[in-house]
């Protein structure tokens, strides 16, 4: 479950892309010019990233296809967690939010004539470090390989071939460190292109080391791939980097002024940067509690976890992008004091994007036998994979819309630049109760209790982060969210039980898919009118504008006042 930045057109090799406009990070950025840069922006990110996760999807198949599901493919998906929690950490989430800063803060000292050049001395200072850390972290992953496995998946039928993978893989934390590094510093310069880029040379990469490799290594010549992709994630990026180093800003430099024109470097916020990336860890580790409690089942439990969980997450990382984009929308307003403006995007954003995840969910669990067949039955994966795994898909899509409330409220705790401990405490009450419901359905339902625990526990953290706001982020009105939530919810409903009705009608599963999702988008977006769904019902006739404006402006002035004294009180 990744959320990719927002990412536009930047310069590469071999072409130029649109760079953002003057004024396009700042307060002048929202003319029309840094509207269509952002817009520009937001599309190449989503077609890069849909080719990422599409690719992604292929690696999946070929998986499936070289090796099955049995106790070899396990061994593998005890491995994976190492990329899995490398690239939660080290691309999406707490490396960039300590980076970005950071490289801002010197290009903008840049961009006012200090002395030198800040921007090469801020990589002199920092990536040297970091890449021995990253270095001596992999490192210590390889050593500890044995106890990692023990400790991830302790009844797991072939431990040795799990230990040979993550030492395989533990590579990742260098190379993800590094394409993190690079991704962060692409973009503070406003390069979106290549590091929007970085998952289709990734997945590259671990699909060819599969086939050239796989006859002689078996399964672990997924684990080489992943060691092989990580590097191309970086070479990817290296050449635009350079070359942006190399540069130096042609605008003329800028008078200081202001209270954010000092030279003095700001100081990292390491309670920021712990929250997020103990919330990061927090969130991931359900992964975690997934394959420990799997690995006591029959061989192939965590494969039919892993295939279903890819599958069934796809509706919820494409209704993601949507606050993804925003995302900057939200922290601009909550700098600008504007609490208002902020409120009225998170409410609409959680609104859209559980429309968007809801309509998704309903084809998962109504074609998910189909699906399942379409994408992995061949080779050595059978018939009974597929129906184990569509079971388990089927389960987890009853907590898609929990992950995406999850991922758009989250959001708003971060986006005023403070730390918040909160969404790291709703998010260890969510784990836990994965664990415990877990531990508990485990023995009745097997791998489905498993899925079943991942879905309530994500529920819970999703329920505590609506109620926690106000105070603590911001202060969406929770009647109002939860009466934009069940309208959806009651339409997927009916959309979900009209797709099943359709595809069971068909006996092969293209036309049964095919069936089953025109039922399913066809009842939805039709109740989806009847009952107002936003983003599917015509938005309402917007106010007179004088009277608007007005109170928009009062309302922001008198909130402005008051998000000033909780902030600097």
């Amino acid at each position: 479950m990744t959320s990719t930045p927002v990412r536009g057109a930047g310069t590469v090799a071999g072409g130029a892309a649109p760079e953002a406009p003057p004024g396009a990070d700042g307060a002048a950025g929202t003319g029309r010019g840094s509207r269509g840069f952002l817009a520009r922006a937001a599309a190449v990110t989503a077609v890069l990233s849909v080719a990422g996760s599409v690719l992604g999807l292929a690696r999946d198949q070929a998986l499936a296809r070289l090796f099955g599901a049995g106790s070899g493919t396990d061994a593998f998906l005890v491995a994976w967690t190492v990329p899995e929690f490398a690239a939660t950490l080290l691309i999406e989430d707490g490396l960039a939010f300590a980076l970005v800063p950071m490289f801002s803060l010197a290009l903008a000292r840049r961009a006012r004539g200090a002395p030198g050049d800040p921007v090469r001395a801020l990589v002199a200072a920092t990536l040297p470090r970091l890449a021995l850390a990253f270095a001596a972290a992999g490192a210590l992953v390889a050593v500890a390989a044995p106890a990692l496995v023990r400790v991830l998946a302790p009844g797991l039928a072939d431990p040795a071939l799990a230990v040979d993978c993550t030492r395989l893989t533990a590579t990742c934390v260098l190379s993800f460190g590094l394409a993190g590094y690079c991704s962060a510093a692409l973009r503070a310069h406003r390069r979106f292109l290549v590091p929007a880029a970085i998952y289709v040379a990734y997945n590259t990469g671990v699909i060819a080391t599969m086939f050239l490799l796989g006859g002689a290594w078996g399964v672990r010549s997924a684990a080489a791939g992943v060691a092989v992709g990580g590097c191309l994630m970086v070479a990817a990026q290296v050449p635009a980097l350079v070359r942006r180093l190399r540069e130096r800003d042609q605008e003329p430099p800028r008078p200081a002024s202001g209270a954010g024109a000092s030279d003095g470097v700001r100081p990292l916020v390491t309670a920021l940067f712990a929250t997020v990336l103990l919330f990061a860890l927090c969130r991931q580790s359900q992964v975690l509690i997934e394959r420990f409690l799997a690995s006591g089942l029959p061989a192939g439990a965590i494969s039919h976890l892993n295939y279903a969980q890819k599958v069934a997450q796809i509706p919820m990382t494409l209704s993601l992008m949507l606050c993804t984009v925003t995302f900057p929308v939200v922290a601009r307003a909550l700098a600008d004091g504007d609490v208002v403006r902020a409120r009225d995007r998170v409410e609409r954003d959680v609104a859209v994007a559980a429309a968007l995840v809801l309509l998704g969910a309903a084809t998962v669990v109504a074609c998910a036998p189909q699906i399942v067949q379409l994408l992995f039955q061949r080779g050595a994966f059978t018939a009974g994979d597929t129906a184990a795994t569509a079971g388990v898909m089927r389960v987890y899509a009853l907590g898609l819309l929990g992950q995406t409330v999850v991922g758009a409220l989250a959001r708003s705790y971060f986006g005023a630049g403070r730390a918040s401990w909160y969404p790291l405490g709703a998010m260890a009450v969510g784990v836990a109760a994965t664990a415990v419901i877990g531990a508990a359905g485990v023995a009745a339902w097997g791998v489905r209790g498993i899925a079943a625990a991942n879905a309530a526990g994500i529920t819970v953290t999703a329920a505590l982060l609506l109620a926690g706001t106000g105070p603590r982020g911001v202060p969406v009105r929770v009647r109002r969210v939860l009466a934009g939530l069940a309208r959806p919810a009651l339409a997927a409903g009916a959309a979900t039980v009209a797709g099943m009705s359709a595809a069971a009608r068909c006996d092969r599963p293209a036309p049964a898919l095919a069936a089953g999702a025109l039922a399913v988008v066809g009842t939805y977006l039709l109740l989806g009118r009847a009952l107002g769904v936003q983003g599917i019902a015509p938005a309402p006739a917007p106010a007179p504008a004088p009277a608007r404006s007005l109170s928009r402006s009062l309302l922001r002035r008198v909130r402005h006042g008051c998000f000033r004294f909780r902030r600097f009180r």
